[in-house]
């Protein structure tokens, strides 16, 4: 058996040539089918290993609208007032300018069915008081202008009879000169005619002749004097009376002043109190308006929030909730801040819609069935208070449309591609924990530079 001894040797009954276990006992067939098949794995696993993969930042998010004005919004009352009748039900579309709700008045001030008419009344009749002060003030103005015309007037006139004083003072001293000179001389020829009536030489008649023009020479000359004191008397009574006219009227033409300042002080207080009640007018025409509470674009009534009749309500108390009529979808995402610098504006993300169902390979978007297509048109700077940067994605007009059942408000789960790397790769990161290939993206944004629009950045 062990082949010691040559003459008991065991070789000469084997069969010649090569030779193995197998061979000599074969394996079942089964066995045989089992090691082909893992063969066959292998071979595949290993060319998947280097197969091209899609890098994706996963999240989910909500549906929106790409316009802020198109969103679900509430209508609050502009007013406090009473609920007085409703002219919508929840569900109805309805268009801009219908007629949602009427509410009553519920402030005592307000009350009056006339107020506004009633206002108005007052505004106007303060413009009529405005334009009588305004005519009152012009009145005022030409009385002084005539009252400082005819100061003028009277001040040349005392002026002149001033100069004509003057003058006639001027003749009157001259005349009480020539008196004063003829009573010297008739003086003199009286103590002459004296003297030779004393020596006998001349008659009596002609001393009481002397005496006579004596006399007669004394009284002209104190008439004289008596005329230029009178005239001198005249001519101050008469600059008295100059400076008298002025202050007399400076007086007048400053009471007139006086009275005229007064009124445009009454007429701008009254232009004041126009303004008030212009604005008091005003604000109860508008407020008028608000009784009624409009839908403000087309919409449909989701929600009313104070639905009871004769329920009142406060001043930005919410009345109803609408969801406009006609609105451009988008998607509200967010992704972690390590996320933030993979995406740009205009990148590609694929959602599927919760209701519609799909067969997702995130790593190849082409063989995934169901899904649709979008492209970011916003990315916050500033974080939200999870902790995300929320992201704003349009639907890719390249593609197909996304479902018309679509509506604001449900769920989405979002697929954001990044680059293309292969599956060894792939499968290395994310046993590493790394985060997707940030030099991946660089290359590819540097092959596509020049043939789209120019990357916003980040700060």
């Amino acid at each position: 058996m062990l082949n010691i001894s040559p003459q008991n040797s065991v070789t000469k009954r084997l069969p010649e040539g090569q030779w193995t276990c197998l061979e000599r006992n074969p394996l079942p067939a089964g066995n045989r089918m089992m090691r082909n098949w893992l063969l066959a794995l292998l071979v595949i696993f290993v060319i998947l290993l280097f197969l091209p993969w899609q890098q994706n930042i996963q999240s989910k998010g909500v549906m929106t609208t790409l316009d802020p004005a198109d969103r679900p919004q509430t209508i609050q009352a502009t007013i406090p007032g009473r609920i007085d009748q409703w002219f919508v039900r929840e569900g109805q579309l309805v268009k801009k300018g219908d007629t949602i709700v009427h509410l009553t008045e519920v402030k005592v001030d307000y009350f009056d069915p006339e107020l506004v008419g009633r206002t108005e009344n007052q505004v106007r009749a303060k413009e009529g008081a405005i334009i009588t002060y305004e005519q009152k003030a012009g009145a005022l103005a030409e009385q002084i202008a005539a009252m400082r015309a005819e100061l003028i007037l009277k001040k040349e006139q005392l002026e002149a009879k001033v100069k004509q004083v003057e003058l006639k003072l001027l003749s009157q001293e001259a005349d009480m000169e020539q008196a004063r000179l003829a009573l010297s001389i008739a003086q003199r020829q009286l103590a002459r005619t004296d003297t030779l009536f004393q020596q006998g030489i001349k008659s009596r008649t002609d001393l009481e002749d002397k005496q006579q023009k004596m006399q007669e020479s004394q009284a002209k000359a104190i008439a004289a004097e008596n005329k230029v004191a009178e005239n001198r008397q005249e001519l101050e009574v008469t600059r008295l009376a100059l400076r008298n006219i002025i202050n007399e009227y400076n007086n007048k033409v400053a009471k007139a002043q006086s009275d005229r300042f007064s009124t445009l002080s009454d007429r701008f207080g009254a232009e004041g109190e126009l303004n008030k009640m212009q604005i008091q007018a005003k604000n109860y025409e508008e407020r008028s308006q608000f009784y009624y509470i409009i839908a403000p674009q087309d919409c449909y009534i989701s929600q009313v929030m104070k639905p009871g009749i004769g329920e009142t309500v406060k001043e930005g108390d919410p009345i109803v909730t609408i969801m406009p009529a006609n609105f451009e979808l988008a998607v509200e995402m967010h992704v972690r801040p390590m996320d933030l610098p993979l995406v740009r504006q205009n990148a590609e993300v694929r959602f599927i819609f919760d209701g519609w169902p799909a067969i997702v390979f995130s790593g190849w978007p082409d063989l995934s069935a169901g899904t649709y297509s979008g492209r970011i048109v916003a990315i916050d700077n500033n974080i939200d208070k999870n902790g995300q940067y929320r992201l704003l994605v349009a639907p890719n007009p390249d593609d197909r449309p996304w479902p018309e059942a679509l509506r604001p408000g449900s769920g989405v789960q979002g697929i954001a591609l990044l680059g293309h790397v292969q599956v060894w790769y792939e499968m290395w990161r994310k046993l590493n924990g790394f985060p997707p290939d940030y030099y991946g993206l660089e290359k590819k944004e540097k092959e596509e530079k020049g043939t789209k629009a120019p990357i916003k950045s980040l700060k």
